[in-house]
């Protein structure tokens, strides 16, 4: 369900879906075709979870359609319980591609719903829960979705750690290591086990930030790992390239999902997330998922070692 069906307006008070809902086909004013801050206070345990959102972000769920751009194909996402991994695993299912989705065991209830829209566009839907910190179930993670899917030549690289921390005083070696394995390791790792499934055509895409080109003083391990992913890209891309396959990332701006309500900003900052862009508010993963689709279909096959940006005006690229 997203933000159209629960009658959310642009200013939080209520309203018919009519002027609130996203169609692709639909001109809208783009500063206020989604809501705008203030948001209501909340605050989660890590990880969080969308269905406990307020409002609860958009996912594509009754908005996005497919044009059979990517029939066929096997793809696995990383984080796709929630946030802009879900909006990637919807939108490709509806695309043609049967997908995996990997996700913490506490996310269940948030995958579950990300199945069933995957198996009612028709598509067969993969879970494999575990713990990317560890490289032998990252190991275990690509291998298992090989076997369920039958192939690999889709990976998206998208689960994330963010927890934010005032000052370096603050940041411990655990915080730092949770956020490089998370957000680094496992990309390398699964990356790394993936290739050797992937052949000419195939595509990477991985998720990287616009806290890689403009950092808060709040996120220094997160944005440092985004920075990172981004030089990632440019390289392997130049490493694969003579196989056949494009690894682009993408660099998204503020993105109203389960990983800012779960320690990824301070409270006090949630009602007036991503009022400083120029269009005034947040993105909605829904906005997001148009991008991983052109990356992952044939019609990006001169696109790698790019880095796409989606940040409301913000940011870099």
């Amino acid at each position: 369900m997203g933000i159209a069906s629960l009658g959310v307006s642009a200013n939080g008070s209520s309203a018919s879906a009519e002027t609130t809902g996203r169609d692709q086909t639909t001109k809208s004013d783009p500063r206020t075709q989604y809501p705008r801050p203030p948001f209501p206070e909340q605050s989660q345990p890590w990880p969080g979870l969308a269905s406990k959102m307020q409002p609860r972000p958009d996912h594509g769920e009754t908005t996005y359609r497919g044009r059979a751009r990517l029939v066929g194909r096997k793809a696995l996402i990383t984080g796709g319980d929630s946030g802009i991994g879900r909006a990637a695993a919807i939108a490709f299912a509806r695309e043609g591609a049967d997908v995996a989705i990997n996700y913490l065991p506490a996310e269940e209830s948030d995958a579950a719903e990300v199945r069933t829209h995957i198996r009612e566009a028709g598509r067969h839907a993969a879970s494999i829960p575990g713990d990317i910190r560890s490289e032998a179930f990252c190991q275990r993670l690509v291998a298992e979705a090989v076997r369920q899917l039958g192939a690999l030549d889709i990976l998206v690289n998208n689960a994330a750690r963010q927890q934010s921390r005032a000052s370096i005083a603050e940041l411990t070696t655990e915080d730092l290591d949770a956020t490089f394995k998370t957000n680094l390791y496992a990309m390398f790792w699964i990356t790394k086990a993936a290739l050797a499934h992937m052949g000419p055509g195939s595509a990477i895409i991985n998720t990287a930030s616009v806290q890689a080109y403009e950092p808060s003083p709040n996120l220094l391990d997160y944005s440092q790992t985004k920075a990172a992913i981004v030089a990632f890209t440019k390289s392997l891309a130049k490493q694969v390239a003579k196989q056949g396959v494009r690894v682009n990332a993408v660099a998204p701006g503020p993105i109203w999902t389960p990983l800012q309500v779960s320690g990824g900003q301070p409270t006090e900052m949630l009602r007036t997330f991503g009022q400083q862009t120029p269009y005034g508010r947040a993105g909605q993963p829904a906005e997001l998922a148009p991008v991983y689709v052109a990356l992952a279909s044939a019609e990006s096959s001169y696109a790698t070692g790019q880095v796409y940006g989606a940040s409301g005006g913000s940011g870099n690229p």
